[in-house]
């Protein structure tokens, strides 16, 4: 049995979730970072939220994890509850979920979208922008109150419409601040009470953890539902031997939510970054740079019984749950491209008159208008049926398609719509069409 590190038990055994909730909510509400970007007003609101409705769940937690058994079999962990059905097809956000938009948006745009470009440059999130998704609580949205996050229910509605509000500042930034966040929410989805208490207290505290969820490999033709990582029995653990690409943050991870194959089925599976035979090496990529993706390589690492998270029914659902994130990614940086180009379009002169005057050029910007409209309806479609506990394979494969197809295309008509300037890195637009073309490729990293 391995020595216990970072996320021993030792450190679980004395987690309190009171504590960390009061400790979280006056953090938020004295940090200097909330004034320093005028976001104090809509966390304010969000904190009496959470308050009111939380510390109720913070004791009944409190006496679950007193009484929690240090061995036996493992029993199921705390899970967010399946929200309740409206029982009409509307997609207009709560308050609560347009509260969260509202705070996400402003962060997007007085935070992330000035620190893009270095972002960009350095390969590497800006400590500031992490420290401020720190702050506000973003990693946190699909934990539980229960277990120390900001959710009373299954929230994939507001981690969708969030994710596409931080892209909105900078797809590759809103990747790597909330890469921890997608391993929360694994262990919130599908880990037993023993790994909730080991690894998820660590990611819930004043400084948390990094983490990362790693499931690209890289390989001709890799299909997520069939990964090539290869986990294999060894007495009361396993050894995993591989290596996954472009995981975001890994370089800075403590933590490693790894995909690999295992008697035939995909499985996830907790890994160390200080384990043996584990080494990350840098890999930036084409687009989302900011978000420091590496690769991952597993050389025999052996973990215990404890690492394994999760069914071959959860591995498949952690696939769908990113590639619905991606799409929200996509939503947002594809709306940045046609806000930037509405107004650029409007403005530029060509042989005296603007060139929004010609009709070819009004008809790209309308179907970058009406393609953007049919990826957000399908994506929302998606994430509500998740919302409910609600079969949403079909959803998620149409949105997916939707948007891998038709957001890559409208980062080409922007970069088009520009001409020379399309080309230069003066203009974002540049910027975001590589990002764009991650959609259709990116898997993992991020999660609803």
């Amino acid at each position: 049995m391995a020595e216990p590190g970072r996320f021993g038990l030792a450190r679980g055994e004395h987690r309190d979730p009171t504590g960390v909730a009061v400790a979280a909510l006056t953090r938020l509400a004295k940090s200097p970072f909330l004034d320093r970007f005028g976001l104090r007003q809509g966390v304010e609101r969000l904190v009496t939220d959470v308050a009111t409705a939380g510390f109720k769940g913070a004791r009944t937690a409190q006496r679950a994890l007193r009484s929690f058994p240090r061995s036996g079999a493992p029993s199921a962990g705390q899970r967010p509850t399946p929200a309740a059905v409206r029982g009409q097809f509307d997609l207009t956000p709560t308050d609560d979920e347009q509260m969260l938009v509202d705070v996400a948006k402003e962060y997007a745009a007085d935070v992330l979208r000035p620190a893009a470009s270095s972002g960009n440059e350095t390969c590497a999130p800006d400590e500031e922008a992490l420290a401020g998704a720190g702050e506000i609580g973003l990693g946190l949205l699909g934990v539980p109150e229960s277990l120390g996050g900001i959710s009373e229910g299954r929230s994939a509605t507001s981690s969708t419409l969030v994710l596409e509000a931080l892209a909105h500042g900078d797809m590759g930034l809103a990747v790597g601040v909330m890469a921890s966040g997608a391993v929360a929410t694994a262990l919130s989805l599908w880990g037993t009470e023993e790994q909730q208490r080991t690894y998820l207290g660590a990611l819930t505290t004043d400084e948390p953890a990094v983490a990362t969820l790693a499931l690209n490999e890289p390989r001709v033709l890799f299909d997520a539902m069939n990964p090539h990582t290869v986990a294999t029995r060894d007495g009361d653990g396993f050894v995993l031997s591989g290596a996954k690409s472009l995981a975001p943050r890994a370089g800075d991870a403590d933590l490693i939510v790894v995909g690999a194959e295992l008697e035939g089925a995909g499985r996830l599976f907790v890994v160390e970054a200080s384990a043996d035979g584990l080494s990350i090496a840098t890999e930036p990529a084409m687009g989302v740079r900011a978000a420091a993706t590496a690769t991952v390589r597993l050389d025999g690492v052996r973990v215990d019984s404890i690492a394994l998270l999760g069914s071959e029914e959860d591995y498949r659902e952690c696939v769908r749950l990113s590639r619905l994130a991606w799409c929200a990614l996509a939503i947002g940086t594809a709306q940045s491209v046609l806000d930037y180009v509405i107004p650029y379009v409007k403005e530029r002169e060509a042989f005296g008159e603007p060139v929004a005057h010609r009709q070819s050029v009004a008809f790209a910007v309308a179907d970058m208008a009406i393609e953007l409209e049919g990826m957000r309806l399908a994506t929302y479609r998606a994430a509500s049926r998740v919302t409910q506990g609600k079969d949403a394979r079909r959803e998620i494969a149409l949105a997916r398609a939707l948007c891998a197809d038709k957001s890559m295309r409208i980062g080409l008509d922007g970069v088009q719509l520009l001409g020379g300037h399309g080309f230069v890195k003066e203009h974002p637009v540049e910027r975001w069409y590589r990002d764009l073309r991650a959609v259709g490729v990116m898997e993992g990293g991020v999660l609803v």
